[in-house]
């Protein structure tokens, strides 16, 4: 072998070393919490445009102090049939910030994790939507209990305002309670420890549900019209709903959202699509009106705390000051619908607002006080969400 073909041998061996070496080398990430207090149970979303990556199905996230894996879950947001992100839950101290790594893993590496982060379409009960973490449950009415509701069937339901489900363990419990309802062995009405539905949703806004202001009263949808499961998991259920175009007072709304709920919040993400309006209104029934309508235009939220049975339940709208403009107390003799309302912004057809409650038996925040407290906390996280680059 001549002296020249050595040395272009070297040269190719060399290159493919370094292109391997260059492979092999993981990415890191770097989390930074700006804010004087811990910070869990707060959801960091990567992309796969972020991480430059091609599949996200082997990837893992790796703390780089402890070496451990962190529980992962990927999302194919846009249901094209390919991941397009990642989430996990990083603990970073108060004004501290966290290294990890990105890896290459297999399914077996993969930690475990149970999926208390759940939702599905109920067709048992006429064609509820319904959903659940470790904290809260809710659902929604879809078209065909609309249908019921129209021919007069008792069964049927007309509503766009959300159902809030009181549970007070960290297991899930949606198939569990319809599945007693549906064989009768039971009914979720009734508290045997888990937790009941005794909150009366009706025509009103429920906990979240959305209006459009006119000049003396406030429009409202029927029930949403199509539905599509995202994702559940450890971590996060996510899902689609559309809704038929309404009429408010003149305007044109067609409306569509994602809703979400990861692990260890009190509130569902509502990120909505609406045409026709530059403002909407996210409500939060008064039921009978024995609570108390509380809120911080300053901090972005409005709270009803209330007397419900033997206990009591607060539920709250909270939003990012790009979106939240005020509140309003909107008090009238038409049954279910005196409602506390959020106006919200509408900014390039989107307007993305919180939505959630705390039950007193549930001990999670059981004065209101407590609630309230948390409500600023959580308004403080919205307002400076964790930062996150790529090193």
């Amino acid at each position: 072998m001549t002296q020249l073909r050595k040395y272009a041998l070297f040269i190719a061996v060399f290159g493919m070393l370094s292109s391997c070496a260059e492979q092999e080398k993981a990415k890191t990430i770097t989390v930074k919490n700006s804010l004087d207090r811990d910070r869990n149970f707060e959801t960091v979303e990567l992309t796969k445009d972020f991480l430059k990556v091609d599949d996200l199905s082997n990837i893992g996230i790796k703390n780089t102090e402890t070496r451990t894996l962190l529980v992962t879950q990927a999302i194919d947001s846009d249901g094209d049939g390919t991941l397009d992100m990642i989430i996990f839950q990083p603990e970073i101290m108060a004004n501290d910030e966290q290294t990890f790594e990105v890896v290459n893993i297999t399914e077996t590496e993969r930690p475990e994790a149970p999926e208390l982060c759940y939702s599905r379409f109920v067709p048992e009960r006429t064609d509820d939507y319904a959903w659940e973490n470790d904290k809260v449950a809710f659902r929604v009415y879809g078209p065909n209990a609309q249908e019921l509701f129209e021919a007069g069937d008792p069964n049927g339901t007309l509503s766009s305002g959300v159902d809030a489900w009181l549970k007070r363990v960290e297991y899930p419990i949606i198939d569990k309670w319809y599945k007693k309802a549906t064989d009768g062995t039971g009914s979720y009405h009734e508290d045997t420890g888990e937790g009941l539905d005794n909150f009366h949703v009706g025509p009103s806004r429920g906990v979240g549900g959305i209006a459009v202001r006119g000049d003396s009263e406030y429009y409202i949808s029927k029930n949403y019209t199509n539905w599509r499961t995202i994702t559940t998991g450890p971590l996060r259920t996510s899902f689609y709903l559309e809704y038929e175009t309404w009429d408010a007072g003149g305007k044109s709304i067609k409306e569509s959202k994602v809703i979400s709920l990861d692990l260890g919040q009190n509130f569902s993400k509502f990120d909505t699509h609406i045409e026709g309006t530059d403002q909407i209104s996210a409500g939060l029934t008064l039921h009978d009106k024995k609570g108390e309508v509380s809120g911080n235009e300053e901090n972005g939220w409005v709270n009803y705390w209330e007397p419900i049975a033997d206990t009591e339940i607060g539920i709250a709208i909270v939003a990012t000051d790009k979106y939240f403009i005020d509140y309003e107390t909107y008090d009238t003799d038409v049954k279910d619908l005196s409602n506390a309302y959020a106006h919200l912004n509408v900014i390039d057809n989107r307007v993305v607002y919180y939505a959630g409650f705390a039950w007193k038996k549930s001990d999670q925040y059981p004065t209101k006080e407590l609630w309230e407290a948390h409500l600023d906390d959580f308004a403080k996280r919205l307002d400076n969400p964790l930062t996150v680059t790529l090193d």
